[in-house]
């Protein structure tokens, strides 16, 4: 009985023992993965950029640096801008964003030091196809006055030194960087649906056609309006996406509008109760789907024609094609002429 007991005992201590090794060996590929992680340093609490706010005064450039693209916001005498002086705006909220977010950034805990491993908490270096975003603030001489590399693994925010391997979680957030188009101001203009009173289209073949309805009527109570009051139309539907088009503008890129390779195939102008008209040329491009925007100053609406005409002059958007498709349908997708249309009606 005593011996049964001993291999008993001695089995059980045996089984303790593998799971204790068990234990050992996972704390130690979860180290070996982050290397010395979650440990405290000289530099926890600390800010990541000192004196941000003497550097951001004197910044003439934000470089940021990623393994596919580099990209520069440019302080210019007009604003802040995508390239150059000559660049498209960029927004100010989102500059905002990275101003204050790089000024309360604050090294956390230590996380690893194997170059191997920092692009698993995208900290690797862009410039030799790392996954990490490298951010260079220049100042009026040109010199990097601060620079990061930051990264995002699942929520958390990560940076280090360019010059230094030792990687840290931060304490903070920034916005992202990884689309320099989400960087643009395309806030040119707000239209309620409800605004909205007509609608010229011109399409591609020629034809045109006039779309109108009155104060307080639905969004699909667009009709043809004279000379074209007789046409029948397709569907309300085919009338009020095309008529609402505008209220739906949402550019996915933009370039400048002397670069245009091509006559425009459709042209779209939207009028307001209160007397704006938007003029809207459609172009087909090699590289995507564009639209040229003028406002036209009537009435109340002359302050804000004159404002989307600042954003807007001198610049192409681009739009996806679904969106593009809005602006430029075949106005026989949208009405039959009378002939054809009592044609359509007649029993077979």
């Amino acid at each position: 009985m005593s011996d049964l007991r001993t291999k008993q005992r001695i089995r059980r201590l045996q089984i303790m023992g593998g799971i204790a090794a068990g234990l050992t060996l996972l704390s130690l590929a979860a180290y070996s993965f982050d290397g010395p992680s979650m440990r405290a340093s000289e530099r926890d609490g600390q800010k990541v950029i000192p004196d941000f706010a003497a550097i951001r005064a004197e910044a003439s450039a934000i470089r940021v640096s990623l393994s596919d693209e580099a990209y520069t916001l440019v302080n210019t005498q007009e604003g802040w801008k995508m390239g150059d002086e000559d660049g498209y705006p960029v927004r100010p909220d989102r500059l905002a964003e990275l101003a204050t977010g790089l000024e309360a950034l604050s090294w956390g805990e230590g996380r690893t030091r194997d170059p191997d491993k920092l692009n698993r908490i995208g900290l690797g270096d862009p410039r030799d196809g790392g996954t990490g975003a490298l951010i260079e603030i220049i100042d009026d001489n040109g010199q990097v006055a601060a620079s990061l590399i930051t990264g995002r693994k699942d929520s958390q925010l990560y940076g280090r030194l360019p010059d230094q391997e030792q990687a840290f979680q931060v304490v903070g957030d920034l916005p992202p960087f990884y689309n320099h188009d989400a960087w643009l101001d395309f806030d040119i203009f707000e239209i309620n649906s409800d605004a909205i009173s007509a609608v010229r289209i011109f399409d591609s073949v020629g034809e045109s056609l006039y779309l109108q309805r009155s104060v307080g009527s639905s969004d699909r109570s667009f009709i043809p309006g004279p000379p074209f009051q007789n046409f029948k139309l397709v569907s309300r539907m085919a009338a009020s996406t095309p008529a609402l088009a505008l209220t739906r503008f949402d550019p996915i890129g933009v370039k400048p509008a002397s670069e245009l390779q091509t006559r425009f195939v459709g042209r779209h102008i939207t009028e307001t109760h209160d007397g704006l008209e938007v003029d809207v040329h459609a172009f087909r491009e090699p590289d995507g789907y564009f639209v040229t925007i003028r406002a036209i100053e009537a009435g109340e609406g002359a302050h804000r024609g004159s404002t989307i005409n600042d954003k807007a002059e001198g610049w192409a958007f681009q739009l996806a094609e679904y969106d593009w498709n809005e602006f430029t349908p075949r106005v026989s997708s949208i009405v039959r002429p009378p002939a054809l249309a009592l044609e359509a009606d007649q029993p077979n």
